[in-house]
């Protein structure tokens, strides 16, 4: 069983930075992507960003191109998402996700069959 844990989330002031983490675990972890996703209130979960475990190709959101950045650390199963420059649109519930189901960089939800939780971002104007 996979489980994934995310930290890192918070209230700022928009300009801010906040880098997220997510930690891995379970005793086969091979996933083929891990991504972050952000839902905010009254709309529906939207993609932000993905990497391919094994190659760390990227792919991210044209919204947030050029403001945030994923990366992985395979030997810690975790994975981040620097953001910059937030602005208080980015204000969301961010969630992990991991697929061991499509390989490459999947950027759907129904790509990904394990979610973490789920960590707060909260800009401010």
């Amino acid at each position: 069983q996979v489980q994934l844990v995310e930290s890192g989330g918070g209230l700022v002031q928009a300009g801010d930075s906040l880098r997220l983490s997510c930690a891995a675990s379970g005793r086969t972890f091979r996933p083929y992507a891990m991504g972050w996703f952000r839902q905010a209130p009254g709309k529906e979960r939207e993609f932000v960003a993905t990497i391919s475990w094994s190659g760390g190709v990227t792919s991210s959101a044209p919204s947030v191109k050029g403001r945030f950045t994923i990366s992985r650390d395979n030997a810690k199963n975790t994975v981040y998402l620097q953001m910059n420059s937030l602005k208080p649109e980015d204000t969301a519930v961010y969630s992990c996700a991991a697929s061991t189901v499509v390989p490459g960089t999947p950027r759907l939800v129904s790509q990904y069959n394990y979610w973490g939780q789920g960590t707060q971002v909260t800009v401010s104007s």
